[in-house]
């Protein structure tokens, strides 16, 4: 019996007060009531380990089962499963596990605990598990909770809010006295919403390369005074034993029969399912006679089917804000977007159809259906070849990361790799030297396995290491200590440096002429295209934008929020050159902005510090954890 079977019990003392949405929209938001345990998985293997405590591959692939489906749920076809990869999903939502691990042990060694009635409160609280401001009984609540993808148990998902509750405790232990000053308040919200509009010529420094040379008393002067600049980094060489992921999937034939399974197994993805777009009305009911807003909304919808002009109508009188300025246009959705009421009636018209009115937990909505998408599926004919190779590759992997853990019995010195690889029929291969940052025909980019190069003693084995080409086991064989490096190793380095300098400096120099120019100019634009460059104007725009031709350009923003309205700057360096700004208008918080925002910023604010702090002392919690990932696991539950 799980605690949930003793709730009609205490009906009356839970506080009903959210809106009801559908569970789905739930899971998807709230990541954290994901986290099973693993009993529905085929293997108890260790993905894992914090502090003793185990994350299982079935976990694991309970939880990215569930984070695929929501992604796939709210991006459709477009989110396959080759893009997932490229994303790094798999490693998101391991680090998200072991961080959640890794507080849960910081709780338990802080004393944290959630009582079970914490969990009830937590759990009533959800607007999924409510009808008319009820519970909606054991029945229902196990019903929706199998009805997810993957099925939970109400075990698990009363033990996930459990593991969600100590986590937020914690947090709340450790951050609660934090808190911000109104002065603090006020400068940060003003530095955020304070507007600037500009006009600037760019003087690129680029344009002036051709013009400029480096002799080789420029290179030797530049170099003698820089040498610290080209100091060359640590470099390490190994040799090692490859798994070559690529050479395993050439190798790999995909039969027809798994490939139409595939295909059937995963039809969705394939399918772009039916999508309309509408625009509504929504006149709201929180806090107002319900009567009388059903009478402007009647009212509304006699207009409207008079012939009056639904946008119009929806710019004037539609309380959701988002689509009210657009006339209503919620854009194109497909079903599981939308309240449930409200997309039963939108997908129920035909284009140009006006519904009757629609209740909802927001209020009274009038929908107009304005275009209607059907929805498409590709053949298997036409995604064939993409689903056998995507099988290919993951069937390679999986044979890449099975050879690995055979291999890792039998290799524990650097004398075994030889050992091995004639036994397998495979080559140790030898690097050159590389640097960390440096990808190698060993490695190709793969930081993880760079890291522990850099980290190896010698004599020592590493692996199995995931790297981008596959799977490898390696040896340090030698090192190359940091030093400053001769000129001749680095001359070409000097040299495009020196002729970079000199092209900022006639950049400057000629920024420096047109500012004279410009800055007594009754017309910025004119006079810059007289001069030979082109002036750009921005629209009003925040600190951290992006500037025309520059991006984002602290020294050019610094300016532009202290220079008054009409002036114009001297030449200003920026990576790429210089740069003359004017500032035509700026556009201040008033003190009528920040006092009704003041409320909501003090709060987002205190929310990011908070967090901040939180990340910060979980960093160094974890520094003194035990933490171990097991990557071949990982990558065979994946695959």
């Amino acid at each position: 019996m799980t605690m949930l079977d003793r709730m009609r019990r205490h009906k009356n003392w839970l506080k009903w007060s959210l809106i009801l949405v559908c569970l789905a929209f739930v899971v998807f938001y709230i990541p954290d009531f994901l986290r099973g345990t693993g009993a529905d998985a085929a293997s108890g293997e260790m993905v894992a380990r914090v502090e003793g405590q185990d994350i299982s591959a079935g976990e694991f692939r309970r939880m990215y089962q569930a984070q695929v489906q929501a992604y796939r749920s709210a991006y459709g076809g477009q989110m396959n499963d080759q893009l997932l990869k490229q994303l790094g999903i798999e490693q998101q939502i391991l680090q998200q596990m072991v961080d959640e691990r890794a507080s849960l042990a910081e709780a338990d060694r802080l004393n944290i605990r959630v009582s079970d009635e914490e969990v009830r409160q937590r759990i009533f609280s959800i607007p999924a598990f409510q009808e008319n401001g009820q519970f909606i009984g054991e029945q229902r609540y196990a019903q929706l909770l199998r009805a997810q993808r993957p099925a939970m148990t109400p075990a698990d998902f009363e033990e996930n809010v459990r593991r969600t509750l100590t986590v937020e405790k914690l947090r709340a232990s450790l951050t609660d006295w934090i808190s911000v000053p109104d002065k603090e308040i006020e400068q940060e919200y003003r530095r955020r919403n304070d507007k600037v509009k500009l006009a600037l010529v760019s003087v690129a420094a680029e344009t002036f390369r051709a013009q400029v040379t480096a002799s080789d008393a420029d290179i030797t002067a530049h170099f003698n005074a820089h040498k610290a600049d080209f100091k060359m980094p640590e470099k390490r060489k190994i040799r090692y034993l490859l798994i070559d992921v690529d050479a395993l999937r050439a190798k790999t034939v995909v039969p027809a029969v798994d490939i139409e399974r595939a295909y059937n197994n995963s039809i969705e993805q394939y399918s772009t399912p039916e999508q309309i777009r509408a625009s509504h009305i929504l006149l709201k009911t929180e806090g107002k006679d319900d009567a009388a807003v059903r009478a402007k909304a009647e009212e509304l919808l006699k207009q409207v089917k008079s012939g009056a002009d639904f946008a119009e109508l929806a710019k004037k009188n539609s309380e959701d804000e988002a689509s009210a300025k657009n006339g209503g246009d919620l854009d194109y959705f497909g079903r599981g977007r939308m309240i449930p009421e409200f997309e039963q009636v939108a997908f129920a018209l035909q284009p140009g159809q006006v519904s009757d009115l629609v209740k909802t937990s927001y209020g009274y909505h009038i929908i107009k259906l304005v275009d209607k998408k059907p929805g498409t599926a590709k053949t298997l004919a036409e995604v064939r070849q993409q689903i056998s190779d995507q099988l290919a590759s993951e069937r390679a992997q999986a044979q890449a990361a099975d050879l690995a853990q055979n291999l890792a019995k039998d290799i524990s010195k650097p004398a075994d790799l030889d050992k091995v690889a004639k036994a397998r029929g495979m080559t140790v291969q030898e690097s050159g030297f590389f640097a960390r940052d440096e990808p190698t025909a060993a490695l190709g980019t793969s930081p993880e396995a760079a890291s522990r190069v850099f980290q190896m003693k010698q004599g020592e084995v590493e692996g199995p290491v995931q790297t981008s080409r596959g799977v490898a086991f390696m040896t340090l064989i030698g090192k190359q200590d940091p030093y400053v490096p001769q000129l001749t190793e680095v001359k070409d380095r000097v040299r495009d440096e020196v002729i970079k300098q000199k092209a900022r400096e006639l950049s400057r120099q000629k920024a420096m002429e047109l500012a004279v120019k410009l800055k007594n100019a009754p017309d910025f634009e004119k006079t810059a295209k007289a001069a030979g460059v082109e002036a750009k104007t921005t629209e009003l725009i925040t600190r951290e934008s992006p500037l025309p031709d520059l991006g984002v350009a602290p020294a050019v923003e610094d300016a532009a929020f202290k220079l008054p309205v009409g002036s114009t700057s001297d030449p200003i360096a920026t990576d790429n050159g210089t740069v003359v700004i004017k500032v035509i208008e700026k556009q201040e918080v008033t003190p009528s902005d920040l006092a009704n925002a003041k409320d909501k910023f003090r709060d987002e604010l205190l929310a990011d510090r908070r967090n901040r702090f939180f990340s910060a002392y979980m960093v160094k919690a974890k520094q003194k954890m035990k933490i171990e990932v097991n990557r071949e696991t990982l990558q065979r539950v994946v695959s």
